[in-house]
């Protein structure tokens, strides 16, 4: 008898509360020491390194780093060092690699290269024990437990909550702001049977647009990626800064366009877009508070709970996993086991 397609994706995208409030309460201490010994040593720069989910994750870094830590930061291209063997000078940058499993060859690699290279090193995981932690200088464990379906979900969010615990380390705060993530976080899951409604309207969608700005953006690329691995519709993720250069021209009133509306400045810096596909008759579905919701399409309306527009990211996404979820569902398939994917990535 073959089990329930999608029963273990569920159960982790379920398990989000708990592994958020795991992470307040064993893992924020040692978040906060290791902030503080590499604050101590004054990093100039930052590289962030990653694939995948987890380069979504290390591009809500960035916006951290940059906004909330005043340090400038960079994405790194692996193949310059792995595939070139180009050597930069990385004395006193810090390079923070991010990676569920920490198995990956290309990772691994890159790490090490970057700390012969003078750098300080910071692995963020879900495996201690794993080859990254293991060439890293300092490790930061997500404390996510165990995740055996393909899709990335409680590893996606338990990295975004490690990294703003450690920012905010780094920058002498304690994050009491997310105290409250793990009821909020219990709230919006329990709405699922809206998203399964909502489902139902995109199931035979041909693609998918995904914008949003500010924090808001690396949400719109995790968004489109789960959407794109577990459902196979084509989902094209867009800064609405980008979408307006020339991408806009695609948007018609048949694909839908999905906009996730962080409450903040990053929402304001999307207004003019949200118009803009208003006007083209867009099938609007908006992620983001109650009034923005009304006036699209479609939507999930986030709780008024005066979360962080910095903490909000870690909200915006859970929604739009049930969306995957129930899509791929809905097209007869399973969101455990996508085609063609393995859970450790082996690039090199």
């Amino acid at each position: 008898m073959n089990e329930e397609p999608g029963r273990i994706m569920a159960a982790e995208m379920a398990e989000q509360p708990a592994v958020l409030r795991r992470i307040l309460e064993r893992g924020a201490p040692d978040i906060r020491a290791t902030a503080q010994a590499i604050a101590a040593r004054a990093p100039r720069f930052v590289l962030l390194t990653a694939r995948g989910t987890s380069d979504n994750a290390a591009l809500y870094a960035k916006y951290l780093l940059e906004i909330r830590a005043g340090l400038p930061c960079g994405l790194t291209s692996m193949s310059t060092t792995t595939a070139y063997g180009a050597k930069p000078d990385l004395t006193d940058v810090l390079v923070i690699t991010v990676s569920q499993s920490g198995g990956s060859p290309d990772l691994v690699a890159s790490t090490r290269a970057a700390r012969e290279s003078g750098a300080i090193t910071l692995a963020v995981t879900n495996n201690p024990d794993s080859p990254l932690a293991a060439v890293s200088e300092y490790h930061i464990d997500i404390l996510a437990g165990p995740e055996k379906a393909l899709p990335a979900t409680k590893t996606y969010t338990a990295s975004l909550l490690a990294l703003y615990l450690f920012v905010e380390g780094l920058r002498g705060g304690a994050g009491a702001e997310a105290l409250r993530l793990p009821e909020v976080a219990e709230q919006v899951l329990a709405r699922r049977q809206e998203i399964r409604t909502l489902a139902a309207r995109y199931r035979f969608a041909e693609r998918m647009v995904i914008t949003s700005r500010g924090y808001g953006y690396p949400t719109a690329k995790e968004a489109a990626l789960k959407l794109m691995e577990t459902s196979y519709i084509p989902a094209l993720a867009y800064s609405g800064a980008d979408l307006l250069h020339g991408p806009l021209a695609m948007v018609d009133n048949v694909s839908p366009v999905v906009a996730v509306v962080t409450a903040g400045r990053g929402g304001e810096a999307l207004q003019p877009v949200l118009d803009r596909l208003r006007g083209r008759g867009a099938d609007l579905f908006v992620v983001g508070p109650q009034a923005q919701v009304d006036a699209a399409s479609a939507g999930f309306a986030l709780p008024d709970d005066g979360i962080p527009e910095e903490l909000q990211p870690i909200l915006e996404i859970l929604p739009l996993q049930l969306l995957a979820y129930e899509v791929t569902i809905a097209r007869g398939q399973d969101p455990d086991a996508p085609r063609a994917l393995a859970k450790v990535t082996e690039t090199h």
